[in-house]
């Protein structure tokens, strides 16, 4: 029978075992090296079945957990398969799970595994890459049982979506055949673009020294859009990759720094585009062409959590409106 092991996405701590039909409560601790408060020490009840490939995850702590950015709420129990993330509390501390065979036979004493390696996961199916296109676009998902088990045990309608938004002519501004360009569904600026490799690459983590070429392509398409737009001798842009949550399909996020959009609203979308979380492309490209991987920073999820404050003047305001009403001065129409 194989083991199972839940996988912390940001490489906080070892791989923890979930013994089979044994539950196991996580939550704030040494264990899972979280601090934040708002995470209770026992936020979330976990009980693999090891025979058939699934973890059941019941929601303990008052605050939310979620699956694929789906809130499972507290009492409330779904269902998770490699492929599927899980945050424990806040859409922070995202963890994976993970099945091994047991190869000594019996059910202690097995090596942990490490980091999923990029073949594993993109063995995973496409049920991780339309999450990944889901969080960027900040898809508003509502709370609640019968959703959150709908969308975790039905993966095909999940890889449809990502199927569709990447062949709708209506959503291409752009491809060829590296890439694909597609408008954000729920932009976070006036210009905001996902440039997406057509090859199946999960996660930054994936990308090795053999994908710069095809991240340089991305860099340049990016810059193309960024020039054709009419905007461009006005407003400036940036262009790069989320670090953390749910990178599932790589993709390249082209926006513009006026932020004046209905669908920015709220801490996270704002700190996820004003902080390091948001990782340069071309500081991609240079770690990848140095170091032969790109390296994210332990604990960067935690900047979704630093306070609302100006990117241009570094003000600091106390809420959204107060945001966008204060960007009016330096982005006006």
């Amino acid at each position: 029978m194989p083991l199972c092991w839940l996988i912390s996405e940001e490489g906080n701590h070892k791989p923890i075992q979930l013994p089979h039909l044994q539950t196991v409560v996580l939550g704030r601790g040494p264990e899972t090296t979280i601090k934040d408060k708002k995470c209770s020490r026992q936020q979330v009840e976990l009980k693999s079945e090891c025979n058939k490939g699934y973890v059941k995850v019941k929601q303990l702590g008052l605050n939310p957990t979620s699956v694929d950015s789906v809130v499972i709420g507290k009492g409330n129990q779904v269902k998770i398969k490699p492929g599927q993330q899980l945050c424990i509390v806040n859409e922070l501390y995202p963890y994976t799970v993970q099945f091994r065979e047991n190869l000594t036979g019996s059910h202690g004493g097995a090596k942990k595994p490490r980091e999923p390696p990029s073949e594993d996961r993109e063995s995973q199916g496409e049920v991780q890459s339309l999450k990944a296109a889901r969080q960027a676009e900040g898809i508003p998902v509502s709370p609640g049982h019968e959703q959150t088990t709908k969308i975790t045990e039905s993966g095909g309608h999940w890889s449809q979506g990502l199927k569709t938004s990447m062949q709708d002519p209506d959503m291409q501004v752009y491809k060829d055949d590296k890439v694909v360009v597609i408008k954000d569904k729920y932009p976070k600026a006036r210009h905001h673009w996902l440039v997406l490799p057509w090859q199946s690459i999960p996660s930054l983590k994936a990308l090795c020294e053999e994908h710069c070429d095809l991240v340089k392509h991305m860099q340049k398409v990016a810059d193309q859009m960024v020039q054709q737009c009419p905007d461009s001798a006005t407003l400036h842009f940036r262009t790069g990759y989320h670090a953390v949550p749910s990178m599932s399909h790589v993709h390249l996020h082209v926006i513009s720094q006026d932020f004046d959009s209905p669908c920015l609203k709220n801490k996270k979308h704002w700190n996820s585009f004003t902080t390091e979380y948001f990782i340069e492309s071309r500081d991609v490209i240079h770690m990848l062409e140095t170091d032969g991987k790109v390296t994210v920073k332990e604990g960067t999820g935690e900047l979704l959590k630093l306070p609302l404050r100006c990117h241009v003047c570094r003000k600091e305001l106390p809420t959204i409106p107060a945001l966008k009403e204060h960007l009016k001065s330096h982005f006006p129409r």
